[in-house]
């Protein structure tokens, strides 16, 4: 009797000893989505989990805005990395699923064409540009655009991407609507490594990655209208380089901001955004903004600004200025 009831003692003081186990596993906070965004977000959740001593996991992903917004709204995951406003379209799924959304926007960004090294052009024309990656385009020669006689070999992001979104608005018209035959990646080190070993090629991404990629690789001026220029913190911020300057956003789930665990990172992201977009080669937005974002979060407001589509050609004090349509789909 004596050897049953320490056997059953033995058995309870294991199962509590997995429940405690259990309880004490971290809370795992899921993004997912653009990769000109990731740098960022993995910033902000490497230093958020080493503040909070793995009481909280961040997980970071990068398979696309499109994609990130698909899982956000399907309420897989608790916040969304995009490159562009969310759309219409997914504004319709998440209300669909009861899911309400908060939009921070937390930089500026300045999408930079790039070419190898080698290549002697120095700039590149908005319709120039067209003429590359307009739809059924036939352009293979840099020749064609005022460059020298060498065969294209073009690089650029996946459809899922927002990236490829809102270079494809700016440059062609039409959100989504470009040539097909280039070599995609929702990675954008990929594009990088894709230019640097070909002297032919050319790709867009975000500033971030030209800023760490620089010694390999040569950004083009853009000239919009008013001459060309370089892509560089400075020309976004006072708004020459355009249309390619853009904001960039998390998309949070309002209810999952209810979570303490949530809301702590959240605004731990917010007001260490400055800091951490600049690092990894983006423009902070101005430290009001910030404050009126913290604000948002901190009263789970929901809605966007945007309207369901990109604001082409507008600098930063315009992308501020837009008002929030709020959107009440979480209680």
């Amino acid at each position: 009797m004596n050897i049953l009831k320490t056997a059953a003692a033995a058995i309870a003081a294991l199962a509590l000893g997995a429940g405690s186990a259990l309880a004490q596993q971290p809370f795992t906070i899921q993004i997912d989505g653009s990769s000109t965004v990731f740098p960022i977000s993995e910033a902000v959740a490497e230093a958020f989990q080493q503040q909070t001593q793995g009481r909280v996991r961040v997980a970071v992903g990068e398979s696309g805005s499109s994609a990130g917004m698909r899982r956000f709204c399907r309420g897989e995951i608790h916040i969304a990395d995009s490159s562009r406003p969310i759309r219409g379209s997914e504004m319709d799924a998440c209300r669909a699923a009861g899911i309400g959304f908060v939009e921070i926007p937390v930089a500026f960004d300045g999408l930079s064409v790039v070419v190898h090294p080698s290549n002697p052009m120095t700039s590149i024309s908005v319709a120039q540009l067209r003429q590359i990656w307009a739809p059924g385009s036939n352009v293979n020669n840099f020749r064609a655009v005022g460059g020298p006689d060498l065969q294209m070999q073009l690089f650029g992001p996946g459809s899922a991407s927002g990236t490829f979104e809102y270079f494809t608005e700016a440059v062609n018209g039409t959100a989504r609507s470009s040539r097909t035959d280039y070599t995609p990646s929702e990675d954008d080190n990929v594009l990088v490594q894709g230019v640097a070993n070909n002297p032919g090629g050319m790709a867009y991404f975000g500033l971030a990655y030209y800023e760490e990629n620089r010694s390999r690789l040569k950004a083009l001026a853009i000239d919009g209208g008013s001459g060309p220029v370089l892509p560089s913190r400075e020309t976004v911020e006072n708004g020459t380089y355009q249309p390619l300057s853009r904001p960039i956003f998390i998309y949070v789930n309002a209810a999952a901001l209810r979570r303490p665990q949530v809301q702590q990172f959240v605004q731990y992201y917010i007001n260490n955004a400055a800091r951490f977009s600049a690092q990894v080669g983006y423009i902070p937005l101005p430290a009001n903004a910030y404050q009126t974002y913290l604000q948002r979060a901190q009263r789970r407001q929901q809605g966007t600004a945007f309207g369901g589509r990109a604001l082409i050609g507008a600098s930063i004090s315009e992308v501020l200025a837009r008002p929030l349509v709020l959107e009440e789909v979480q209680r």
